[in-house]
C-alpha cells in the first residue's frame, strides 16, 4: 500500500480510517476520474474485507463510467475484479480467514467498488487465489473469465468434439473463452484482425478468422456455440451458422423483436447473458489455472491512481486481453 506501517498503525487506533479510491462525481469521459480519500468499508454479515492487490478494467467499467447505465449513484467507484488479501471476515464467514490471498467478482451490477484500496463483498463471490499466479493475473480473470464459464458451461454445456465459434477471440472475454472450450474438449474457431492470429491460435484455437476480410458465415458453418461479446449485426449473422441444437449466447441484447421468433424456425437457442458472482465458478476457474489450461494475457499493468489511463487505453479498442490497475505500493507477486 502506498502508506508505512506507522501511518496503517495511526489509522486502526483512529475511529474512521480511511482509503484511496478511484472515484467520479460526474459521468463523462476518463477525466472524471479523480483519486479521493473515503472511509474504509468493514465487512457485513457474510461478507469479507479485502486489502486489494490488483483489480482488473473491464468495457463494462468504462461504459457505466460514461453513462447511466445499471448505476444511477453518484459520486462512484467502479470495479468488480479483486485479487487481494483478506484483511477481515463479518460474522457467519467459514471459507476464509484474515491474511489468506483471494480472488473474484463483486455482484454485478450493484456490489461494485473494487478500484480503490480495499472493498468487502460477499465470502461467497470470492476463492482462494492460485498460488502459481500474481495479482495482476488473478485480479484479470474474475468478470471475463466467469462470463466466458457461465456463457460456455453453464448455458451451453459445451461437450467434446463440439465446434465452438468465439467472436473478438483476442478480446478480455474472448482469449479467455478459446481456452475453456479447448478445456472442454472442442474444436474452436475464433475471429480477430490478422496481427492477432497467431496469438489466438497460441490459446489453443484451431482455425482463426479475419473477419475484416472473410464473412464469417463463409468460413464457419455447423457450429454448436457462438459466444458473441459484439451483438449488433454478428448476433443476427451468427444465427446462420448454428446448426439444429446450436446455441448463441451474447453479452449484450439483441436489437432483433423476432430474433426469438427466427431461432425457433431454425431449431437453435438464442440467449442473453449476464454475468453473476459465484463462488463455484471461480472455484472452477482457479481449477483451470492450476491445472495449465487458463491463463490471462495482460495487455498493460497501471497504478490505481492512472485509472483514467486504463480507460483511455481500453477504449481504443485495439487492447488484446485485459488492462489491471495495480494498487500503488502493493506487490503483484504471490
Amino acid at each position: 500500500m502506498a502508506c508505512g506501517g506507522t501511518v496503517r498503525e495511526a489509522e486502526h487506533m483512529t475511529e474512521n480510517p480511511t482509503m484511496r479510491a478511484i472515484s467520479q462525481d460526474t459521468y463523462g469521459t476518463p477525466d472524471v476520474l479523480k483519486e479521493v480519500e473515503v472511509p474504509r468499508p468493514t465487512p457485513g454479515v457474510s461478507q469479507i474485507l479485502v486489502a486489494v492487490k490488483a483489480a482488473g478494467v473491464n468495457p463494462t467499467d468504462w461504459k457505466h463510467r460514461s453513462q447511466k447505465v445499471f448505476l444511477d449513484r453518484l459520486p462512484l467507484v467502479l470495479g468488480w475484479d479483486v485479487s487481494g488479501v483478506v484483511e477481515a471476515v463479518g460474522y457467519g464467514v467459514t471459507l476464509f480467514k484474515p491474511g489468506d490471498e483471494v480472488f473474484g467478482m463483486l455482484p454485478y451490477p450493484y456490489g461494485v467498488g473494487s478500484h480503490a484500496e480495499y472493498v468487502t463483498g460477499p465470502a461467497r463471490a470470492f476463492t482462494h487465489k492460485p498460488a502459481g499466479i500474481d495479482h495482476v493475473q488473478a485480479g484479470a480473470l474474475p468478470l471475463a473469465a466467469l462470463t466466458a464459464y457461465q456463457a460456455l458451461v453453464d448455458t451451453a454445456e459445451v461437450a467434446p468434439g463440439q465446434r465452438v465459434l468465439v467472436h473478438a477471440a483476442a478480446g478480455g472475454v474472448g482469449h479467455l473463452a478459446v481456452q475453456i472450450a479447448k478445456a472442454r474438449g472442442a474444436y474452436v474457431i475464433g475471429t480477430a484482425s490478422a496481427a492477432k492470429h497467431d496469438f489466438v491460435r497460441s490459446l489453443g484455437a484451431d482455425e482463426v478468422i479475419d473477419y475484416r476480410t472473410t464473412d464469417f458465415r463463409d468460413a464457419a458453418q455447423d457450429i454448436d456455440v457462438v459466444l458473441d461479446p459484439l451483438s449488433g449485426d454478428t448476433r443476427a449473422r451468427s444465427l446462420e451458422v448454428l446448426r439444429p441444437g446450436g446455441v448463441l449466447v451474447s453479452l449484450l441484447g439483441g436489437g432483433d423483436p423476432d430474433e426469438a421468433a427466427k431461432a425457433a424456425e431454425r431449431g437453435v437457442r438464442a440467449e442473453t447473458l449476464l454475468v453473476e458472482a459465484d463462488h463455484a465458478g471461480m472455484s472452477a476457474i482457479a481449477g483451470l489455472v492450476e491445472s495449465g489450461a487458463l491463463r490471462a494475457h495482460v495487455e498493460k499493468v497501471f497504478p490505481l491512481a492512472d485509472a483514467a489511463g486504463a480507460h483511455a487505453l481500453g477504449e481504443t479498442g485495439h487492447t488484446t486481453g485485459k488492462i489491471v490497475l495495480l494498487v500503488d505500493g502493493a506487490s503483484a507477486e504471490a
